[in-house]
């Protein structure tokens, strides 16, 4: 049976079990399978919804909630897992996105930002989620109870994105991540490495993308996440992508591996300068509010644009 016929059963029979285990979002499913799509019911009246969802109310989000099954579960660290999720052919989102995260028998709806690029949905059919452990209803079940094969239903939203057009004037990317807030910007590297591929495949510059820095925080090296797979993309596009990892509470010492990368210490002034142009650079960060907040003024301090920033702060 053919890759994408197997994908679809699989999910044909997500969402029957997800409907009749998970009534309120059994609402959002319906036809998910068919042409239409669903108006987003938020059931703003409920308490047991009203985190994820009600912070991000004034968000845009699709209107239609698919059926998913997840089909992988990989230790990323000692407190993240991430997640591979086999969805629907129709699900589509653009690098740097969020999912709102329906779980049956989970009441509360959680929403995790994609660590993956389009592309991997594209090739296999599956997007990625890196969930760090937390006592939050969702986040607990993906590190207590969530298993291969286990069910969900899945609706993509935000604001917060990468996703140029070949017409778009050259643009130097500065990715600002702190934690877990690495999630989306990796998504938008990935991406960002997924058409520096097809450029390099067409032998021209489609897409106009003239570099791409990762200004990463975390406290130690074992917190920093997908540090391996960094250095491969910028070892891949030595001349395009770099990164920086600062780590601010490091006790051990450093991989020799990492250590070419890393600086103790938060990140300053000093090493953002030497990656804006105020002409150029589109900034995009996420993190926790207070270190948003800021290398936004930083950022605007080196005469960035406010236009030309871009944030997600969840915490």
């Amino acid at each position: 049976m053919p890759v994408a016929m197997r994908v679809s059963c699989l999910l044909s029979a997500t969402a029957r079990t997800f409907s009749l285990s998970c009534p309120a979002a059994g609402l959002l499913c319906c036809r998910l399978l068919g042409p239409s799509s669903v108006v987003s019911r938020r059931n703003m009246s409920s308490k047991r919804q009203m985190d994820h969802l009600e912070r991000t109310s004034n968000n845009y989000r699709q209107n239609t909630l698919y059926p998913a099954q997840v089909c992988g579960i990989i230790n990323e660290s000692e407190t993240v897992k991430r997640l591979r999720i086999a969805v629907h052919p129709n699900f589509t989102f653009k690098a740097g996105q969020w999912v709102d995260f329906f779980i049956p028998d989970v009441e509360k709806v959680g929403g995790f930002s994609m660590c993956s690029s389009p592309g991997l949905l594209q090739r296999e059919g599956v997007v990625e989620l890196a969930v760090k452990y937390a006592k939050h209803p969702p986040a607990h079940w993906v590190h207590t109870t969530c298993t291969v094969g286990s069910r969900v239903a899945m609706r993509v939203g935000g604001e917060f994105f990468f996703d140029p057009s070949p017409s778009e004037p050259s643009v130097d990317l500065l990715l600002v991540a702190g934690g877990v807030g690495i999630n989306p910007l990796y998504s938008i590297m990935l991406h960002t490495a997924d058409l520096l591929r097809l450029n390099r495949a067409s032998g021209g510059r489609d897409y106009n993308i003239s570099s791409a820095h990762l200004c990463y925080s975390a406290k130690n090296t074992q917190e920093l996440l997908f540090k391996n797979s960094i250095i491969e993309v910028c070892q891949e596009f030595p001349d395009k992508f770099s990164c920086d990892f600062h780590v601010t509470q490091q006790s051990t010492d450093v991989d020799l591996q990492l250590l070419p990368f890393v600086n103790h210490g938060r990140l300053t002034e000093e090493v953002l300068r030497k990656h804006v142009d105020p002409q150029k650079t589109l900034c995009y960060l996420c993190g926790p509010p207070p270190m948003i907040e800021s290398i936004s003024k930083t950022l605007m301090d080196l005469s960035l644009p406010k236009d030309r920033i871009f944030f997600e702060k969840w915490w």
